[in-house]
């Protein structure tokens, strides 16, 4: 045939498989007739369980604008345009058999699944439904913007007070509502108490209520307004205030896991708390601080995103579905520090699909994952600003390190040990190339970073600057540890371990090629950095050895060139030099004072570069979706303008400033409530970190929105916008507080609870002041603020318990916000009160009343030690007379002097046992235990 001839053969066979190809395709995109082809599948499959009387799942078919929106699930049933995209084409597809659609009937026929998927790839069209959207709104009053209400009038209501304030018009309205007022003013002896206890956490002295009682003879307004202003300056509120902040975000120096392991310094976020609430920084500050302290130089207050429990990489393991697992549970812990504490929204509950109550969908979860992307739970050195004294003090010692490397320099290189890395100094040199030959069999790096002269902190072989590593054995041990985690940027258990016979000819070695050539001066070594930096307390504490090296450089014509080496640096250097010695160990000292003065290792997180978020599908990271951008709950105008591609730090300062913004509803509302809790005993929501429409109602909602207007925007010009102690001391000098606890019938009946605040509600004191005010009542507290914190446990191995070993000696006498607080570990003395085990968010405390309570203020050590030494200082302070001793226990640990049929008895039991018995006695008595 020729070519003449098969052309057009070729030509003809090509437009008959033309034909065959496009035709199909043509009429397949014809335009779909909804009410036609469409509506009768949906009516005969899906509306009688996602239709207009049920909405199983959340989900309605029946309406465009739902199905856009989607079901519970989170993710849309119809994404126009994108069948892929579109859960509904999944279900009826079975991808998922535990999600395939219809549930209980066979799968939709082939032709069925095509019209629909070709219905929602033709755009999804609903005649008449085309503009309709379904966003989410809600009409729940913590939803909606604060507006001040107007104060009402209290004229004519019986039995006002004479001094009354805002608080008390709104109060006393409700209360004649009910035809209650409010009860007498409590006396000056268990005011004084009162506030002195709700103010700083610790009972006065028996002194400080002598004076007070005597000066309210005078001046009774002015003698309590005194009173509340000093102990608003005193140091010890600071302490009282942190103790709450740290319940409701679970923070432990602990991380509850199986290892259960300790934090290394955590302790130095807890007192950034007690000096931000000494300081009355601005709420609104202390907030974004702890968002995004790393940026507004207070470094230490990020410790707030890693206050919740987290499991270590050690237990984890190296499986990567469950590293992928316990990443989203590190991330779910964040969500719900930040949304109970700050928010008062459940945020947490959205994790695997809309929120069940409240317009949060998942998307506004991953979303917010997203705002918090480059947080990892870990340590690293706190950022401070130029005038924060631990920046100061290591700024001096950092110069006294410098002076003696000067002195080094001239002899050579040297080695330091950092604990967590060990570090060789030498002469500059400029190379292409960086060779580590090991002398050892067995080597086992974390990372092994390069630096130069200059940018102190730049780790040359890093693989993001295209360093390349290679070496022997590049798989590592068993071909498990790779050589590529050496500049990873990562340190942890993901080691590269190298391991070769004795008498092998080739021992490991890494070698880096940078992309130009680069000026080297420091290499160093870790094994497991962040398990050093992170933990402490353990019998077999981590540590690198001291593996013996030496490093070579390559020369422009491409040979190497040894440089340095370890015995070099560590034994000839020294003989012909001794004066290095005495620079060495000075150095070493000031490392060892950098690390307990200075900027140190803190567990309060540290930062990685942010992954791309997306929504995981039932919340497994297994099955992720679509990407979403960093941003705060739409339902509250969350968006922060940010795209993937934000850093972390401005993803989490623009969150910052958005969550303590004037417009946003909740932030305000939930801290004066938290407030009004602490001060009265249950906050106007009772239900204190969660606003939502789960929670409970506020008993005083008009109270509540002025209390919070009041916060951000005060009326007095004498008060600081966000000023924590101004709010307080509002509430504290209103009569509202200053009444009496006494019951009266008809506010029993009328108000068993006391919500409305007919009287005070009396209530038992927290563990911490039981135990203070002790230590006071025995002349034993030690007052110092803040440090570490003291120890009654043991050390102990990576996964057993820790044990409690004394808890009760003089090294422990400092208030109770200082003793180790250790997750799911009984104290085995004040627990007993309903102290937290940090696993849960708590809000508020539980009051309960058990055995174990009463036979710990009876017969522990602590105790009993404790009531001997009281016993003591009475019989000291009285002159060894027994009924003035008496006497003065009743006044040390009560306040005030016994009635006399009290006195007889406690005479009589002191004369039959001992003194300490008496005291021990009046430590059981509710007077003690509980706020009158």
């Amino acid at each position: 045939m020729s070519t003449s001839d098969w052309k057009p053969a070729i030509m003809l066979r090509c437009i008959l498989l033309l034909c065959f190809i496009v035709l199909p395709q043509a009429l397949r995109g014809e335009e779909i007739d909804f009410e036609e082809q469409i509506l009768p599948i949906l009516e005969d499959r899906c509306l009688y369980c996602h239709g207009e009387d049920e909405q199983e799942s959340g989900l309605r078919l029946d309406l465009r604008a739902r199905m856009l929106r989607g079901g519970d699930s989170g993710l849309p049933a119809v994404v126009p345009g994108k069948p892929d995209k579109s859960y509904l084409v999944e279900v009826i597809n079975h991808v998922d058999e535990d999600m395939a659609m219809p549930p209980d009937d066979d799968k939709l026929p082939a032709e069925e699944i095509d019209l629909l998927t070709r219905w929602i790839q033709a755009g999804a069209v609903v005649p008449g439904q085309m503009e309709d959207v379904a966003s989410e709104r809600s009409d729940h009053w913590a939803f909606q913007s604060v507006v001040r209400p107007e104060v009402p009038s209290i004229d004519g209501v019986a039995a006002a007070p004479k001094t009354l304030s805002v608080i008390d018009a709104f109060l006393l309205r409700s209360l004649a509502d009910q035809g209650l007022s409010y009860s007498p003013p409590a006396d000056p002896r268990s005011l004084i108490r009162r506030v002195s206890i709700v103010l700083t956490g610790i009972a006065p002295t028996p002194e400080q209520t002598d004076a007070f009682i005597e000066a309210s003879k005078l001046d009774s307004e002015q003698a309590y307004t005194e009173l509340v202003d000093r102990l608003l300056q005193s140091p010890h509120f600071g302490e009282r205030w942190a103790q709450h902040w740290l319940d409701v975000i679970r923070w432990a120096e602990t991380n509850g896991s199986e290892a259960n392991l300790y934090r290394k310094n955590a302790w130095i976020y807890r007192d950034y708390v007690v000096r931000s609430f000494n300081e009355d920084k601005p709420y609104d500050e202390f907030v974004q601080e702890q968002i995004a302290g790393d940026s507004m130089g207070a470094g230490e207050a990020t410790g707030f995103l890693v206050a919740g429990p987290h499991v270590p990489a050690a237990t984890v393991g190296r499986e990567p579905a469950a590293i992928r697992q316990a990443r989203a549970d590190r991330m779910d812990e964040i969500m719900q520090t930040v949304g109970a504490s700050v928010m008062g929204v459940t945020i947490g509950c959205a994790r695997c699909h809309n929120h069940k109550f409240d317009p949060i969908t998942i998307q506004d979860y991953y979303s917010m994952t997203g705002v918090f992307q480059d947080v990892e739970f870990g340590s690293r050195y706190p950022e401070f600003a130029a005038d924060h004294p631990r920046r100061q003090r290591g700024e001096a010692i950092w110069k006294e390190i410098a002076k003696q490397r000067r002195v080094l320099r001239q002899a050579g290189s040297w080695e330091e040990n950092w604990g967590a890395f060990r570090e060789m100094h030498f002469q500059p040199i400029t190379t292409t190339a960086i060779r580590v030959r090991f002398k050892m069999a067995n080597v086992g790096l974390d990372e092994l970073e390069v630096f130069g002269p200059e940018n102190y902190g730049e780790n040359l072989a890093h693989k993001r600057r295209g360093t390349k590593v290679s070496g022997f054995p590049e798989d590592g041990f068993e071909g498990r540890n790779p050589i590529r985690r050496v500049n990873d940027g990562e340190y942890g258990t993901m080691t590269w371990r190298a391991k070769t016979e004795k008498d092998a000819e080739q021992k490991p070695y890494v070698r880096f090629d940078f992309e130009h050539p680069e000026t080297i001066s420091r290499i160093r070594l870790s094994s497991n950095r962040e398990y050093y930096f992170d933990t402490d307390y353990l019998d077999k504490k981590p540590y690198l050895p001291r593996y013996e090296y030496d490093v070579d450089i390559m020369k422009s014509d491409g040979s190497w060139q040894p440089w340095v080496g370890t015995w070099h640096t560590n034994t000839q250097l020294d003989k012909d030099h001794p004066e290095r010695k005495p620079s060495l160990k000075k150095i070493q000292n000031q490392i060892d004072l950098l690390s307990e003065e200075g900027p140190r290792p803190s567990f309060v997180g540290r930062f990685v570069r942010p992954d791309v978020t997306r929504v995981l599908l039932r919340g497994s990271p297994e099955n992720p979706r679509d990407e979403v951008d960093p941003a705060g709950p739409a339902i509250f105008g969350g968006d922060l303008g940010l795209t993937q591609q934000a850093p972390g730090p401005k993803r989490r300062a623009e969150f910052a400033k958005w969550i303590t913004s004037e417009e946003n509803p909740l932030t305000a509302r939930v801290m004066v409530n938290r407030l009004w809790h602490h001060v009265f005993g249950a906050g106007i929501v009772t239900t204190t970190s969660d606003f939502g429409t789960a929670g409970a109602a506020p008993t005083h909602p008009e109270l509540l929105d002025w209390l919070a207007a009041e916060f951000v925007d005060p009326t007095d010009s004498a008060n600081a916008a966000w000023s924590t102690k101004a709010m307080i001391r509002q509430m504290v000098l209103s009569a509202a507080f200053r009444q009496s606890s006494a019951p009266r019938p008809e506010g029993l009946a009328k108000d068993a609870g006391s919500a409305l605040l007919w009287r005070f509600p009396p209530k038992r004191v927290e563990a911490e002041v039981i135990r203070d005010s002790i230590l006071q009542a025995s002349g034993s507290l030690d007052r110092t603020i803040g440090g570490r914190s003291y120890r009654i446990h043991n050390e102990k191995k990576t996964y057993a318990q820790w044990e409690v070993v004394k808890n009760y000696g003089p090294e422990t006498w400092r208030r109770m916000l200082y003793q180790e607080r250790m997750r799911r570990v009984d104290d085995q003395m004040f627990t007993a009160f309903d102290f937290p085990d940090c696993g849960q968010v708590r809000d508020k405390r539980p009051v309960s009343t058990t055995p174990l309570q009463a036979l710990n203020l009876m017969n522990s050590d602590f105790v009993i030690s404790q009531s001997e030494l009281i016993a003591e200082r009475a019989e000291r302070e009285s002159g060894a007379e027994l009924k003035a001793a008496v006497i003065r226990c009743f006044e040390l640990l009560l306040v005030r002097q016994p009635e006399p049929d009290e006195l007889n008895a406690c005479l009589e039991m002191a004369r039959q046992t001992s003194l300490s018995l008496v005291c021990r006695t009046l430590l059981n008595t509710n007077e003690f235990a509980f706020l009158p």
